[in-house]
């Protein structure tokens, strides 16, 4: 079965917006090769869906419920698709922990980055969605640890 990566500006439309309305027709794809790929989708493929801009992380996954229709647009000949949520990530995975999986290093995403829709492969989409099941971890700043070291009396500078 095909898998894909859509991208949102979350501003627009986020992920969490999509699993409050339970579905939407995805629309406004105005690139040709992304509307190829959108007329590729099939009912039932799986989406990981990717906050663009500002995230720039995959947050959640999703499912084809129709496939391409002709979009309702006097642009020219545009589709869409409806979607579904499958399920949100317990973490986000970003971009910079997408590049450094080594599993992932020939996703078409590092070759055609401004496509809003892309192919992936069902190997780069589960490493994907296994990286989201884990709970981000959350790394102290300097500024937290520091005093903490220095009341324990472990706080040292070197000179070196």
């Amino acid at each position: 079965m095909p898998t894909w990566l859509i991208k949102s500006e979350p501003d627009a439309y986020s992920f969490g917006q999509l699993v409050k309305e339970k579905k939407t027709a995805w629309t406004g794809v105005r690139n040709y090769t992304a509307r190829n790929n959108l007329r590729g989708m099939k009912k039932g493929d799986l989406i990981l869906f990717y906050h663009s801009s500002t995230d720039k992380a995959v947050v959640g996954t999703a499912k084809v419920l129709r496939e391409a229709y002709v979009e309702d647009t006097d642009e020219g000949d545009w589709s869409v698709v409806d979607i579904a949520p499958v399920k949100a990530f317990k973490g986000p995975v970003t971009l910079v922990a997408m590049r450094e999986h080594p599993m992932l290093q020939s996703m078409v995403l590092w070759k055609q980055g401004r496509l809003s829709v892309i192919p992936v492969t069902q190997v780069e989409f589960d490493a994907i969605v296994l990286a989201g099941a884990t709970p981000p971890v959350e790394v102290p700043t300097d500024e937290e640890t520091a005093p903490k070291a220095a009341k324990a009396g472990k706080a040292k500078k070197s000179l070196a």
